[in-house]
């Protein structure tokens, strides 16, 4: 990993998720990306990740605890550079959650994140591999099938109307993806996805380049 943070794309290190493995998909693709707890890494960001794989409660807690809330926030609604959601990542940016307990969220998405509730006995978390049905035009889905899989383990989903680019269909229907102008945000695992999880990854830093 470089030690440059000027003009890199930094992945949030908040003390829980998956840092590991979206630090060797970026690797794979050539990105040496900066992996950071610090604010002032943020100030200086092309672009923003967020990965995560645990509780809503804890993460946003822990995102608070380094003031790395207000920091994104700065960069992402202020100064509209790209960001990423993955997993836990995409949750964070709702209004809030119920998960142990009411959270409040970022709030940059009109959204609230719900226990799954599946028909057809399907069992919670939902974990493994699953279509990903994209719609209409997405830069983060460019080159990639309308219909392709990618790996999930979730036990809870963003329920929301608006800015939804994929979905998945698990005992019903469930957000897979969002996208607003510069915010990405996915319920899958894109650096566990081979080789359409790259391509979702690729399309990422193709737009934070030209960001």
């Amino acid at each position: 990993m470089s030690a440059d943070h000027n003009g890199a794309v930094v992945i949030v290190d908040y003390g829980m998720g998956n840092i590991g493995s979206v630090v060797n998909a970026f690797d794979m693709l050539g990105e040496r990306c900066v992996v950071s707890q610090e604010p002032a890494a943020l100030r200086r960001a092309r672009g923003i990740v967020l990965p995560g794989v645990g509780a809503f409660a804890a993460a946003m807690a822990n995102i608070r605890a380094r003031g790395l809330d207000k920091a994104m926030t700065a960069r992402v609604i202020g100064d509209r550079i790209p960001f990423l959601g993955i997993c836990l990542g995409l949750q964070l940016i709702a209004k809030d959650s119920v998960e142990h307990g009411f959270t409040t969220g970022l709030g940059w998405i009109d959204g609230h994140v719900t226990r799954m509730e599946p028909a057809d006995g399907l069992p919670v978390p939902h974990v493994g591999w699953n279509d990903v049905e994209s719609r209409g035009t997405s830069r983060l889905f460019a080159r990639v099938a309308d219909t392709a899989h990618f790996y999930f383990d979730h036990t809870y989903s963003l329920d929301t109307a608006d800015d939804v680019v994929a979905t998945c269909r698990y005992g019903g229907s469930y957000v897979a993806a969002i996208e607003r102008d510069n915010i990405f945000a996915v319920q899958f695992h894109p650096e566990k996805s081979q080789r359409n999880g790259l391509r979702v990854l690729r399309n990422f830093l193709t737009i934070a380049a030209a960001a």
